[in-house]
């Protein structure tokens, strides 16, 4: 007789079947019902995975009701699992209403190990990642966006972002303006299509193919050359004296760590001049 707990928080591949744990598909081959963000995708990985179960939905709107739907299935002698449509549950997508309804009832689940965006990707910066913040995503209005992630500034680490397709652009730029060059994304992790981009200015945001899903890595951490620097107006003034174009000495300036806002200011106040 199984031994796993009435309800498991089960982590789906976010594109290679391959990255399916033994525990993953152990608690889904032993459960009564799934319950899962997408019902559609879920019956994809499921007849993938020559899994038979029935489907319930359980996504953002509907997390209270299809909660409490899980807490009777619970009660009537069923296991549970609990799925989004990939990647992990509660991580940036549905669970968390249930996982505090099922400590509040005093009901035993587990959350399993296994796949989720930010982790490869934070990897995949070569940013140091002896610690790390995880926002997830940013709200969608402009205003909003922009206050948010100013609020993050005085984090001194590395920020992980989830976005969507239709919203990378704008948040590139958003960030851009915020956080110091460059910023790395990443978009379909794990898929054919996998692909990675450094972005240094709104040309790098350009070229990316606004399909699939994204995670981008912002690099704050305050580190030893930063510090030791000069202020920005200050190198600004060398490199315009040097001959170099306001363009490229705005380029430099990026690549040695300022803000992109504050190496415009500090070229155009000297061009200006």
């Amino acid at each position: 007789m199984s031994s796993l707990p009435p309800v498991s928080f089960v982590p789906t591949p976010i594109g290679n079947l391959g990255d399916i744990t033994l525990r993953s598909l152990e608690a889904l081959k032993d459960c009564d019902v799934i319950f899962a963000e997408d019902t559609r995708t879920a019956r994809s990985l499921l007849n993938a995975l020559d899994i038979k179960k029935p489907v319930e939905s359980y996504h953002k709107d509907n997390e209270v009701q299809a909660s409490a739907r899980v807490v009777h299935s619970v009660n009537s002698g069923n296991k549970v699992c609990v799925i989004s449509e990939a990647g992990t549950p509660c991580v940036s997508d549905p669970g968390n209403t249930l996982s505090s309804v099922l400590v509040k009832e005093n009901i035993k689940f587990q959350a399993l190990p296994g796949a989720t965006a930010f982790v490869p990707a934070i990897m995949l910066s070569g940013f140091d990642i002896s610690d790390f913040f995880f926002h997830g995503f940013l709200p969608n209005k402009t205003g909003e966006k922009i206050k948010a992630a100013e609020a993050l500034t005085h984090y001194n680490t590395v920020i992980a972002f989830y976005e969507s397709p239709h919203r990378i652009k704008d948040t590139l730029k958003t960030l851009l303006d915020i956080f110091p060059a460059p910023l790395f994304c990443c978009r379909e992790l794990t898929k054919m299509y996998e692909s990675s981009y450094f972005i240094s200015s709104v040309e790098d945001i350009e070229q990316i193919t606004e399909k699939g899903e994204f995670v981008i890595v912002v690099n704050n951490r305050k580190n030893e050359i930063r510090e030791e620097l000069s202020d920005c107006a200050e190198t600004a003034k060398k490199l315009v004296k040097a001959g170099y174009g306001a363009k490229d000495a705005v380029n430099i300036l990026k690549a040695l760590g300022y803000k992109r806002n504050e190496a415009y200011s500090a070229v155009n106040d000297i061009i200006e001049s």
